[in-house]
């Protein structure tokens, strides 16, 4: 085979793997070098003239003539009568260039050839690639599902790019069929051997940042700002916002006419429930607006310990802890407070007992809890049914039974 119809053959992977053929002649030479390295043991003595818009090449190969009782013969040598073969006044000491053919390297040599070239211009493109997805980490992506599996799905793009999207990284509430499109963010690049692994991710507080950027255009134009963003996946989110214009409001342009603006997000993100605030930097304003929809009557605040003490009537307390403890965990994430709830106006009473009295028989992490959800003595723990309790904290059903069972000791004694 000659020379240019091997290159011919090489050259069909610029159409199928979209490389431009200047790089593509750079690779060629790059995997010529090494084949002639390997038969001769150095390419120092070869030139490889390739020419990118005929798409053909030369290799010639530079040697000093010998005599011909030199047994000892280098790379960069020849003797006398095999230059005098190539012209006959060839003498001593002058240099001999000789075109060499690639089928003078032998079949089994073009086949590695062929093989190292495939193998280099899967490790350009997935440079490429690498390079590629690396700048579009924290941008949303659209790409196809072509395979769920049960602790992943495979999404394939345009391009036919591979693209992971992990359980972790999904909505709880995700159900995905073949060939349908889904959105996400590029959150991570990570090399696998020399195959980059592009990780999507749908529960990233960044996701729905760019949700907003993407569906609200006051925010993709810079007019509102988002502040701050926080998320239980597919449960709730809040949103704080702002902006420089007086004549805006942020709220209002976020969740448009009757949420209008905001429901395409929401449904993106399998009926999240996304409160808006407007954001301040009055940190005692900033948790009351957190901590919306319940009202807050006053908030203690402890700079130096990151707590705050928020002050609530009665009435107000199970709004301000939420479904789950979902608005208040919600609230101390986006402030950067732990929020501690305290029924206001509420007097113990006569035969009550607050629950700190218990710290030797209940662990204080305990206490916490019930502390978290506005229950700070023994018969407001008592009036809670139990199933409420595993909801609203973070206690297994058994810990719970077992301080009802010290409470109510307490009371038979």
């Amino acid at each position: 085979m000659e020379n240019i119809a091997l290159i011919e053959s090489f050259s069909e992977f610029k159409d199928d793997k979209l490389i431009d053929r200047v790089t593509l002649m750079a690779i060629l030479e790059d995997v010529f070098r090494n084949a002639l390295k390997k038969k001769y043991g150095s390419d120092d003595n070869f030139d490889i003239i390739i020419n990118p818009d005929k798409g053909d090449m030369e290799i010639w190969r530079r040697r000093v003539i010998v005599a011909d009782d030199d047994l000892d013969l280098e790379n960069e040598e020849i003797t006398l009568t095999e230059a005098r073969k190539i012209e006959a006044d060839f003498e001593i000491g002058e240099e001999v260039s000789e075109e060499v053919k690639l089928i003078d390297l032998g079949r089994r040599a073009i086949l590695a050839l062929r093989q190292n070239l495939i193998s280099k211009i899967h490790e350009h493109d997935n440079t490429n690639l690498y390079k590629q997805f690396k700048d579009l980490i924290g941008e949303i992506y659209t790409a196809e599902v072509h395979h769920v599996r049960p602790r992943v799905v495979i999404l394939i793009d345009d391009e036919g790019n591979e693209i992971v999207l992990p359980k972790e990284k999904q909505i709880p509430s995700d159900f995905f069929r073949k060939g349908d499109n889904v959105r996400g963010i590029i959150e991570s690049v990570e090399l696998k051997g020399n195959k980059p692994q592009i990780i999507m991710s749908r529960t990233a507080d960044k996701f729905l940042e760019k949700l907003f950027e993407q569906e609200i255009p006051e925010v993709f134009d810079g007019l509102i700002m988002i502040k701050n963003v926080v998320r239980i996946p597919g449960e709730k989110a809040k949103v704080a916002v702002d902006s420089y214009d007086d004549r805006i409001d942020p709220v209002g342009a976020c969740v448009g006419m009757k949420g209008s603006r905001i429901h395409g997000i929401v449904r993106e993100l399998g009926n999240e429930n996304i409160d808006v605030i407007n954001y301040t930097t009055n940190l005692q304003l900033y948790i009351t607006r957190a901590l919306s929809p319940a009202k807050v009557s006053s908030v203690k605040i402890d700079e130096e310990k990151k707590r705050a003490e928020v002050f609530l009537k009665l009435e107000e307390v199970s709004k301000a802890i939420g479904r789950g403890g979902h608005n208040i965990k919600l609230a101390g994430l986006l402030t950067g407070y732990e929020l501690d709830v305290i029924r206001e106006g509420a007097a113990i009473e006569e035969d009550d007992v607050e629950l700190t009295e218990f710290s030797d028989e209940i662990d204080g992490w305990v206490i916490d809890e019930f502390a978290k959800i506005g229950l700070d003595t023994a018969r407001s723990v008592l009036n809670q049914d139990v199933a409420d309790l595993v909801r609203r904290t973070d206690l297994e059903e058994e810990t719970i039974l077992e301080v009802i069972r010290i409470l109510k000791e307490e009371f038979q004694d």
